[in-house]
């Protein structure tokens, strides 16, 4: 496990890229003063984003498999890791932020609807 990275993995690279591009530049990366630092901040906006990897997160959407071989540590490990997601966003949304989860899959499977949310986000805040 020590080679999965907790910070710049792909899917947030090319999230990054996609906010440039559609012009959303001025977002902070795992920014300290924000309840969880989330992979993705814009503190003027107070809006959010974290970008998970459905596997290390279980995503709800494409629901990856499970390990065979040691269940009992990998479900005790996927739990404590959506535990802590939730209380993240707990912390988050209790001092006002808007926060947005976008999963590996669907950032790979549709990013301009990924990045179009966003933005809605954005500009509603």
């Amino acid at each position: 496990m020590k080679g999965n990275r907790g910070r710049d993995t792909k899917p947030e690279i090319e999230l990054r890229r996609l906010l440039r591009a559609a012009g959303y530049p001025g977002y902070r990366l795992h920014w300290k003063r924000a309840p969880g630092r989330p992979d993705i901040a814009y503190p003027g906006r107070r809006v959010a984003i974290f970008v998970n990897g459905c596997f290390w997160h279980r995503c709800p959407h494409c629901r990856p498999a499970e390990p065979k071989s040691h269940a009992d540590y990998w479900g005790k490990k996927f739990e404590l890791n959506k535990e802590r997601d939730a209380r993240k966003t707990r912390e988050l949304e209790t001092a006002g932020w808007t926060v947005l989860t976008v999963w590996e899959c669907r950032l790979r499977e549709a990013p301009e609807a990924v990045v179009r949310t966003i933005i809605e986000a954005l500009e509603s805040a």
